[in-house]
């Protein structure tokens, strides 16, 4: 096994018929080895806080392990992309956002035509599983367990300067985690569905994400059960998932 290399197990689903003509879905598992050095981990959206006491407690028991994951990447010579929304004032002036800034602007390709099947949850209330109904904004950073290497890691909330960025450093593979993975995750500028459109090779971290999703609501599933079903639809639809355990190889 190559030092620079990442060996990763990508799960995706497929549409199939059986002997009978009844339609099923499959699970497909295909090992690739990518480059590390044309590779980056993406962390949406993977705040200090956030209005949801649910969603800020699930960030809080994910953060240590996201910091595990990314100083071993990062080590490998994985470049890290922190991408906390609407929280750039905090960082200005600070080598890692500077460095997103200045990279030069490249106009993307016209988006790729995709299918966008409806989710399989109902996140129309909020999707907290705490009882908070009302929205705010409650952070105003990054998640502070996580640590930004000035150095060499870049920092942007924003799809144009994520991909200038990746073009620069010839970056072919995104490798995404955070939250919301019915959300931010999928719909962001810098998240899955722009940057497949995009042409580039996106992969979810399905065990370091986590879902906006209120039991009470349809399909009336358990909180993960909510997450896993939203996993189960990305790989579908949108792109494959591994486990960072892949990542620590």
């Amino acid at each position: 096994m190559k030092n620079n290399e990442l060996h990763l197990n990508l799960r995706s689903q497929v549409l199939k018929q059986d002997f009978g003509g009844h339609n099923y879905w499959e699970v497909v598992m295909e090992k690739k080895a990518i480059p590390a050095t044309e590779t980056a981990i993406l962390l949406c959206d993977v705040w200090n806080r956030h209005w949801s006491r649910g969603a800020t407690e699930r960030v809080d028991a994910m953060a240590p392990r996201m910091d595990e994951v990314i100083k071993v990447a990062r080590a490998k010579g994985v470049q890290i992309i922190h991408a906390p929304s609407d929280t750039m004032d905090f960082y200005e002036g600070t080598p890692a956002r500077q460095r997103m800034i200045d990279a030069p602007h490249v106009e993307p390709p016209p988006d790729l035509e995709h299918d966008d099947p409806p989710q399989p949850i109902d996140a129309s209330d909020g999707g907290s599983d705490t009882g908070e109904t009302e929205s705010y904004k409650a952070w105003h950073r990054q998640h502070p367990v996580i640590e930004i290497d000035e150095e060499k890691d870049g920092i942007s909330d924003n799809g144009q300067e994520v991909y200038n960025f990746m073009q620069q450093r010839g970056i072919k593979n995104l490798i995404i985690m955070g939250v919301h993975t019915n959300m931010c995750v999928l719909g962001r500028s810098f998240a899955i569905k722009q940057m497949v459109k995009w042409g580039i090779n996106v992969v979810l971290v399905r065990d370091l994400t986590d879902a906006m999703y209120n039991p009470a609501k349809p399909p009336y599933v358990s909180h993960e059960e909510g997450t896993q079903l939203v996993i189960e639809y990305i790989e579908k639809f949108w792109c494959p998932s591994i486990a960072s355990e892949e990542l620590m190889r």
